[in-house]
Parts: structure tokens; sequence; C-alpha cells
């Protein structure tokens, strides 16, 4: 099971194992409070990707689409996801992004359950 929170948001008691999935450190969150395990930011999109994209909730499809050509390549770090997933029974992937509907980690939540 893979859930999606933000990383400003208290830590549940459902979270077993919690993954911060931003290329960039969130703004005001010190490395001592994140209460993450482990950031795998290689999982992100691309710099250029982000960029183009900046949360246009216009050209959602079309970043999904490209960000899984992204992920394609990213077999290691899609491994490494599903292996936490399995080992933990809950994997928590963490972003700070404000639109909880329209972003990466949805995306990659949606890629993760196809594979």
């Amino acid at each position: 099971m893979i859930n999606i929170r933000r990383i400003y948001d208290p830590e549940g008691p459902d979270e077993h194992y919690r993954v911060l999935i931003d290329r960039l450190w969130p703004r005001g969150i010190s490395k001592e409070k994140a209460g993450w395990d482990e950031w795998l930011r290689e999982v992100s999109p691309s710099n250029e990707l982000r960029k183009w994209y900046n949360h246009d909730p216009a050209k959602w499809n079309e970043f999904k689409k490209l960000y899984n050509e992204e992920l394609t390549h990213k077999k290691n770090e899609l491994k490494r996801l599903k292996e936490l997933e399995i080992a933990h029974g809950t994997l928590t992937m963490l972003t700070s992004t404000k639109d909880t509907e329209n972003n990466h980690a949805v995306a990659l939540k949606e890629f993760l359950s196809g594979i």
C-alpha cells in the first residue's frame, strides 16, 4: 500500500516508512524535523519537466505522459520503492507540493500500481 502525504503534515499512525520524493528540499523544514526515513530525489521529475509543468492543472495530462516516459528510465528507483512497499507493508511518499491532486506523487503512485 502506498500513501501520499505532504511533508508539512504530521506523521500518521499508519505510516511505517516515509520517503521524500521531491527533487528539491522542502522550504521551512529542517533535516532534523523532517520525519522521513529516506530521500529518493532521483525518482522525481527532471528539472526541465518540473519547471515546464509549474503546477499548471491545464498541463496535467501532458505532464503525466512525459513523467511516465521519464519513469521508464528509472528502473533502480522504482525497484527501490517497490521493495520498500513490500518490506514495510505501507509506504508513505512525501512531497511538499500544495496541489494534492495534480502532482508528481499522484502520477508516481499510479505508475507504480501498474508495474
